[in-house]
């Protein structure tokens, strides 16, 4: 067979097998024989096919791909972009998009295809968990896609896929006027990827929604993002043209207990909300954990159970000989737990300066990675904690979170920041330089108190 452009369908209905060369890339039309009588194979000598070269069971298989791509693609919403997508090159011949599992990076890519390409045979979506790589290699689909004129590729859960460093590598040597855009989980390690990958890939990483976000998506305002410097030289007018337009805490509040996920608009109720979230957690644990860390499944059923328990607890009263004891485990394995959990987007460890994970130390705080998560494991969640993760989570993509001496978190080395209610005094940060406290149920601050709801307006 000189090209997989000849295309073969087989009636099972009329046992009548008919072969039609395929000019235009992709055809998915189904030929159909009328002609009961015609039971015999139906031959055209000047087709170029070699029927011994032919795996009827493969073209089948793909076509249950090609489907797939475009019910996806026709299921797209394109009425409202993230925040990541203006930010992404696309140009670039090899990208690379992390986040947690459910914050839209399947969405996303979708919806750059449903822009940006006219004739949608020149792009092609798959995701590498499905069932069809159980038998073929991704190899083998992108020498079909090149060679029928595809200049895109798009391939979703990559963290699935077996050896998948290496096969992207090799397509990106292969393949120098083709383009590939991968997702995958936030445990992926493309800076210590086999392969050399981390020279080819132009990476990004992909966090929930904000809360200007969030407003945006529900339809209740389209606001301006502002930067941290913005917030903390000019809070007070940045927030009063805010609260002019539309009752803002409201908002906020339902924001911290159903907004950091985009499937809400899929949720009719918080409880289902939650349900779903619960569902991305057990995802996480028992399937993209796994699939990238060699462990055992006692030990996941311990990572489930331990993030039951932090939810349970203040930032404040970290033991972690009391959750050794609780989960019957080691410290060692309990500390590479919570750095997959960190890993993973499901917990936030933070450390004082010099610490990190390399260090395999304990952390000296221990957050939600966002305020939903917590609130999903259990009713009612501590206020404080929610408060510290929502901020966190808000900074945290395009600023570093460290634990200070005093405060409760030091973003950039530089900034400290003290996290409560509305009543909440600057006693514990007195006369220390860069030093604010942020507040809950405040809708405008004043001079270094700045409400909770307005670092919601950074992405």
């Amino acid at each position: 067979m000189q090209q997989w452009g000849n295309v073969i369908f087989l009636c099972k209905e009329t046992f009548c097998i008919k072969f039609f060369l395929c000019k235009e890339t992709f055809c998915t039309k189904i030929f159909l024989c009328k002609e009961k009588n015609r039971r015999k194979s139906f031959f055209v000598k000047k087709l170029f096919v070699n029927l011994r070269s032919v795996k009827p069971n493969k073209i089948e298989n793909m076509e249950a791909l090609f489907l797939a791509y475009n019910r996806r693609l026709e299921n797209t919403n394109c009425k409202y972009m993230r925040y990541l997508y203006s930010k992404i090159d696309w140009n670039e011949r090899l990208i690379g998009i992390k986040g947690a599992r459910g914050v839209g990076k399947t969405t996303l890519i979708l919806q750059h295809i449903k822009n940006t390409f006219p004739n949608r045979n020149n792009a092609f979506y798959v995701s590498l968990d499905h069932i069809w790589f159980s038998n073929h290699t991704l190899l083998e689909l992108t020498e079909y896609l090149y060679t029928h004129g595809v200049t895109h590729i798009f391939l979703d859960e990559v963290h699935r896929y077996p050896d998948w460093i290496r096969e992207i590598k090799n397509i990106y040597d292969s393949y120098p006027d083709l383009h590939v855009v991968f997702t995958g989980s936030s445990l992926l390690e493309i800076d210590n990827a086999k392969a050399d990958l981390s020279r080819r890939v132009r990476m990004y990483h992909l966090e929930g929604l904000s809360f200007r976000e969030y407003l945006a998506l529900s339809e209740i305002a389209d606001l301006q993002a502002v930067t941290l410097e913005e917030i903390l030289n000019n809070h007070q007018a940045i927030a009063s043209e805010i609260a002019n337009k539309i009752k803002i805490l409201p908002h906020f509040e339902k924001y911290t207990k159903q907004g950091y996920y985009p499937f809400l608009l899929e949720t009719s109720s918080l409880q289902s909300y939650y349900e779903r979230i619960q569902q991305v957690i057990t995802t996480i644990v028992e399937n993209d954990i796994p699939a990238i860390e060699n462990i055992e499944y006692e030990t996941l059923r311990k990572a489930k159970r331990l993030l039951v328990l932090l939810s349970q607890m203040t930032p404040f009263t970290l033991n972690i000989s009391s959750l050794c004891e609780a989960l019957s485990t080691t410290r060692n394995q309990l500390i590479r737990l919570l750095a997959l959990l960190h890993r993973s987007a499901l917990l936030r460890l933070l450390y004082t300066d010099g610490k990190g994970l390399k260090s395999l130390g304990k952390p000296e705080k221990i957050l939600f990675n966002n305020p939903n998560l917590m609130q999903a494991l259990t009713q009612p969640a501590d206020t404080g904690t929610v408060r510290e993760s929502l901020f966190a989570a808000m900074l945290s993509q395009s600023h570093s979170i460290q634990f200070p001496k005093k405060g409760d978190l030091l973003v950039d080395n530089t900034y400290l920041f003290e996290i409560g209610g509305k009543g909440k005094k600057f006693t514990q940060i007195k006369d220390i330089p860069n030093s604010f406290v942020v507040a809950d149920e405040i809708e405008i601050g004043f001079g270094n108190k700045i409400p909770l709801w307005l670092f919601g307006m950074m992405y």
